[in-house]
């Protein structure tokens, strides 16, 4: 069997047994284990593909950067608490609410918990974080960039100032079983990119599933990309449910699936910003998106006089984009206001059908 070759490890692959009752998936495949006090990153950076580094119950004060494939960062459940080093200077620019973060800099020093980074040539493939919390960081939780098969998966993502989890770039991600709450921005932020002006990146079916999202600033922003899908999350308490933001960049975002969520009371108040109005009471978000189908949600009592306020609002961008092609079918909608669907979107070709709901602005879909 592998022997771990860093002494603070305090194993090989042979003691697991007699430690934890674990032993490796396969003869080539070890389990690192990281006690309170020891350094994750040296774990990660001693582990192989295939690898598991394993983070017992405490407090660790520091960011961990993954760049290798197949490797799986598994923590003891939200008592392993991965949280900012105090030593590590951070810019001002991470706290900005837009998503703006420095181009240079560390995992630490940019303000983030967990990175998972590949290359502009080539994807990290298949890693896994799961069973933690990240909580404190200047921007966000977790930051994963040009990833492929990425799994995030029962993550307490807890008072981060920009994200909880995010990713950009990335294919083929599971986000399951996620807790994001207080986050200054959004609790699970997705895009194709939020340094350039680009059209909208096909995921090729990435799946964001049973995720509780509450008391951010949006509970899932979906910016930019397209083949996703977004299903069985209980969203409450943000100032908007789930926000669907395409624009005039070709292709355009869509072909995306909202179905079978509880979104109930995103009724927190956020002031506006240089890229949104104020916001209040917003369920479900469309705008600049096509093709996306809205579809067995439960909607609920989201109520504000924001601009986007209602159950689920249909909305021209900002920038001129329409919305067009979208399906709006089956949903439970109740005590949303000022309406339970609103459409204020000149776009062509989008259908409200089915739905069970009191009002409409305008009036008739119901």
């Amino acid at each position: 069997m592998k022997k771990c070759h860093i002494a603070y490890l305090g194993c090989t692959a042979a003691l697991l047994g007699a430690g934890l009752g674990a032993t490796p998936a396969t003869a080539a495949h070890s389990t690192l284990i990281v006690h309170p006090g020891e350094s994750i990153q040296k774990a990660v950076d001693a582990a192989q593909p295939g690898d598991t580094v394993l983070v017992l119950p405490g407090n660790y004060y520091e960011s961990v950067k993954i760049t290798k494939s197949g490797l799986t960062l598994r923590g003891s459940g939200r008592t392993t608490m991965i949280k900012p080093d105090p030593t590590v200077a951070v810019p001002d620019k991470p706290s900005k609410p837009d998503g703006t973060t420095p181009t240079t800099g560390s995992c630490a020093e940019k303000g983030n918990g967990i990175c998972v980074i590949g290359t502009k040539t080539a994807s990290l493939e298949g890693v896994t974080v799961s069973n933690l919390t990240v909580t404190g960081f200047a921007h966000s939780g977790v930051f994963a960039m040009a990833t492929d098969g990425l799994t995030v998966r029962k993550v307490h993502a807890v008072d981060n100032k920009v994200w909880g989890i995010a990713q950009e770039r990335s294919t083929r991600s599971t986000l399951r079983q996620n807790h994001a709450t207080g986050n200054g921005d959004a609790g699970l932020f997705l895009a194709n990119t939020v340094s350039a002006e680009e059209g909208a990146a096909d995921t090729s079916g990435t799946v964001i599933e049973d995720n509780r999202l509450e008391n951010n600033r949006i509970g899932l922003t979906v910016r930019r990309l397209r083949t996703l899908s977004v299903n069985d999350n209980y969203i409450t308490a943000n100032c908007v449910g789930v926000f669907v933001v395409g624009d005039e960049n070709m292709p355009r975002a869509g072909a995306i699936s909202v179905r079978d969520n509880t979104i109930v009371k995103n009724n927190k108040s956020c002031p506006k910003t240089e890229r949104l109005p104020a916001l209040q009471g917003s369920g479900v978000v469309l705008t600049g998106a096509e093709e996306t189908e809205v579809t067995r949600n439960v909607i609920t009592d989201n109520v504000g006089e924001s601009p986007l306020s209602g159950g689920v609002v249909l909305f021209k961008s900002f920038v001129g984009a329409t919305s067009e092609r979208n399906r709006v079918s089956d949903n439970t909608l109740d005590g949303n206001a000022p309406a339970d669907l609103v459409n204020t979107d000149p776009g062509r070709d989008n259908s409200f059908t089915g739905n069970t709901c009191r009002a409409s602005k305008p009036s008739g879909m119901c």
